[in-house]
């Protein structure tokens, strides 16, 4: 007799969408994904822009971050470009969740296409 997997039920497939997409966490999970080459082509997908949001917003986060010490003048505009991009990773978080939530696709313009080409060659 044919095993039933409890997580191919569509609903939990959704559920797992919204899961890669939680900001910073997300990405130990789509991480996971990619590495073991599971799940759909969507969850595929939707892992890699996952990946390549968190993994950008930490690389700038970290530049940012580095040059706040060595500059006086230079100290408050930098931490308030990090607050900027920091409040942006989580807006467009929480926006492409409200597009899985639609039923609509969620990708972005430039940066899927970064995240089908790049991610997939390294990471799928």
């Amino acid at each position: 007799m044919k095993e039933l997997d409890p997580l191919d039920n569509p609903k939990l497939q959704h559920l797992q969408l919204y899961i890669y997409l939680i900001p910073v966490l997300g990405f130990f999970p789509a991480l996971w994904t990619l590495y073991c080459r599971q799940g759909s082509r969507e969850q595929q997908a939707v892992s890699r822009l996952s990946v390549t949001l968190a993994f950008g917003w930490l690389v700038s986060y970290i530049l940012l971050s580095a040059g706040v010490p060595f500059s006086e003048f230079w100290t408050l505009r930098l931490l308030f470009m990090n607050t900027l991009l920091t409040s942006g990773y989580f807006l467009v978080s929480v926006w492409l969740m409200v597009r899985l939530w639609q039923r609509r696709s969620p990708r972005l313009p430039g940066i899927s296409r970064v995240a089908e080409g790049t991610v997939r060659k390294h990471l799928s």
